[in-house]
C-alpha cells in the first residue's frame, strides 16, 4: 500500500506539472512570439540567459522600413474586442533603454553642442529636475480621465498640454470609432492610451518635418559618444540614438513600438520628445525660424520655462518667436516647411492675459480645422476642446455649444462642462464697469473664450469656476 500510495502522490505531481506546462503554452500562444521576444530580451538584458550582441543584433527589428500595414491598426478601436487592460501582441512595449546594435545614429559632439546653444544660449546642460521626472503619463484607463494626461506642475506643462490637445483630436475625431462623445474618451484602455500618444507624438514630429520626415531620438544603455573637452558631458545625451524615417506609418509605428521610452518612470519622455521635434524639423531651420532672438527655453531661479517659439513648433510645426502675430513671410523667404500661423491646423491657440499684449492670436489659429485649442490663460496652459466638429464648419453651431475643459491640474478629477452662449447679451449690462474691474472681474477663462466668440456668456454647470 505504501508504495502504491507514493506511485500515486508521484504521478499527481508529474500531471500538475504538465497541466503548469499547459497554461504557458496557452500564454505564450495568446500573446505571440513578438511577447515571447519580450521575454527574452528582457531577461537577457539582466544577464540571465548570457546572449551575446551578436545575439542581440539578430533580434532587432528593422526600423527603417515602411509599417504601412501596422498604422491601420492605430484607427480600430480594440476596446471593443478586448477585456480591459489586454494588449494585443503587436503593440507590447520594449524596455525604456535599447540594448546595443538596434540601429540609428548617434549624436555627433558638434551637434550636441548647437542643440545645448539652441535651447539654452548655452553648452552646459541646464535642464531642472522636473524637467528630468518629465514624462507623458495617463490617469488610470477606463476612468473619468481615461484620455488625460497627468501635467503636474514645472516647465513642461506648455509641452505635455499641447501633446494633450493632440491626443484629443485622435480619439475624438481621427480615429474610427462609433461615436464622438465625452463618455468615449472616459472608456479608453491602456492599450488604445498607448495608441493615442504614439499617434500625436508622430503626427506632430511628422509637421515639424514638414510632411516629409520625423526624427525620433530614445536613449540606449551605455555611452556612445564621447564628447570634446569644450563640450560638459550630462551622461544623458550622449546615450542619445537618432532614428529617421522618410514615412509617416513607420515613424508612428515605431514610437508605439517603444512607448515605454515616452510614458515610463525614468524615461526623461518629455526631453526626448523635445529633442526629437527639434531634429524633425533639423536645427539649422530653427536656428532660421528663431533668428536672432532669445533660445527656446527660459531660466529664471533655476526654473526651466518654454518660450512661445515651443509652443510655435509643437502647434505649426514653427519655431517662431511671435505665435499667434499676424506677420506673414517676406515674398522668396524660405519655407523650409511646416505651417504658418495664420493657416488653419488641428489644434488651435488662444490667449489671454490680465496685462494687455501687444499681438493678438492669427484668425488661422483660433479657427483650426477641429474644435481642439491649446489654452494660454494667464500664463497657465490647458486644453479646450468640443465634441461636435461642425463648431468649426457651421455657423449655425456656434448659437448654443458645449465645450470641455481640462487643466492637467492634479487637483482636478473630472473633465469641466461648459455651455456657450454667443446670443445672450448679459454681457451688455452694466457698461460702466469693465469685466475686469474690481467687483466685476470674470474668470480668465471665460476671457480666453471671448478672444473666439466675443460677448459669449459661460455657464459652468454647477461646477465653481477654476480657472
Amino acid at each position: 500500500m505504501g508504495d502504491r500510495g507514493a506511485g500515486h502522490t508521484a504521478l499527481e505531481e508529474i500531471a500538475s506539472r504538465i497541466s503548469d506546462l499547459s497554461k504557458w503554452r496557452e500564454i505564450f500562444s495568446f500573446r505571440g512570439q513578438t511577447q515571447h521576444d519580450h521575454l527574452l530580451q528582457s531577461s537577457a538584458r539582466r544577464g540571465v540567459l548570457g546572449m551575446s550582441e551578436n545575439s542581440w543584433k539578430s533580434r532587432a527589428p528593422t526600423f527603417q522600413g515602411s509599417r504601412q500595414g501596422r498604422s491601420s491598426a492605430a484607427h480600430g478601436s480594440p476596446e471593443a474586442r478586448e477585456p480591459p487592460g489586454s494588449q494585443p501582441p503587436s503593440s507590447v512595449p520594449q524596455p525604456l533603454l535599447l540594448p546595443q546594435g538596434v540601429g540609428g545614429r548617434p549624436i555627433p559632439p558638434d551637434t550636441a553642442m548647437k542643440l545645448q546653444k539652441l535651447l539654452f544660449r548655452s553648452t552646459a546642460p541646464l535642464f531642472s529636475s522636473e524637467w528630468a521626472a518629465a514624462h507623458f503619463r495617463f490617469h488610470p484607463p477606463h476612468s473619468d480621465l481615461a484620455y488625460a494626461l497627468q501635467a503636474g506642475k514645472g516647465g513642461t506643462r506648455p509641452i505635455l498640454a499641447a501633446v494633450q490637445a493632440h491626443i484629443i483630436t485622435y480619439l475624438l475625431f481621427t480615429r474610427e470609432t462609433e461615436c464622438t462623445h465625452l463618455e468615449r474618451l472616459c472608456r479608453v484602455g491602456r492599450w488604445e492610451q498607448g495608441q493615442a500618444l504614439a499617434t500625436a507624438l508622430a503626427e506632430t514630429l511628422w509637421a515639424a518635418g514638414g510632411g516629409g520626415r520625423a526624427v525620433v531620438c530614445l536613449v540606449t544603455a551605455p555611452i556612445t559618444t564621447m564628447p570634446r573637452e569644450s563640450y560638459r558631458a550630462n551622461s544623458f545625451t550622449e546615450r542619445i540614438r537618432l532614428f529617421k524615417f522618410s514615412e509617416k506609418a513607420a515613424a508612428q509605428g515605431f514610437i508605439s513600438d517603444h512607448i515605454n521610452s515616452f510614458k515610463g518612470e525614468g524615461s526623461h519622455g518629455v526631453i526626448l520628445f523635445l529633442y526629437s521635434l527639434l531634429f524633425s524639423r533639423t536645427l539649422e531651420r530653427v536656428q532660421e525660424d528663431l533668428g536672432d532672438t532669445a533660445p527656446l527655453l527660459n531660466i529664471s531661479s533655476g526654473n526651466v520655462s518654454c518660450t512661445e517659439a515651443v509652443l510655435s513648433l509643437l502647434l505649426t510645426g514653427r519655431a517662431s518667436p511671435e505665435l499667434g502675430g499676424s506677420r506673414q513671410p517676406q515674398p522668396g523667404a524660405a519655407d523650409g516647411g511646416g505651417a504658418a500661423p495664420w493657416q488653419r491646423g488641428p489644434v488651435g491657440f488662444l490667449r489671454w492675459e490680465r496685462a494687455p499684449v501687444e499681438r493678438q492670436v492669427s484668425p488661422g489659429l483660433r479657427t483650426p480645422r477641429l474644435p481642439v485649442w491649446l489654452c494660454s490663460v494667464s500664463g497657465r496652459h490647458s486644453v479646450l476642446f468640443g465634441t461636435d466638429r461642425r463648431l468649426i464648419s457651421d455657423w449655425k453651431s456656434e448659437r448654443i455649444f458645449h465645450l470641455y475643459f481640462y487643466t492637467g491640474q492634479q487637483e482636478q478629477t473630472q473633465t469641466a462642462h461648459l455651455t456657450i452662449d454667443t446670443h445672450s447679451h448679459h454681457w451688455e449690462e452694466a457698461q460702466r464697469e469693465g469685466p475686469c474691474s474690481p467687483g466685476k472681474r470674470r474668470p480668465a477663462l471665460e476671457m480666453a473664450i471671448r478672444t473666439k466668440w466675443a460677448g459669449a456668456t459661460v455657464s459652468w454647470n454647477g461646477t465653481d469656476p477654476f480657472f
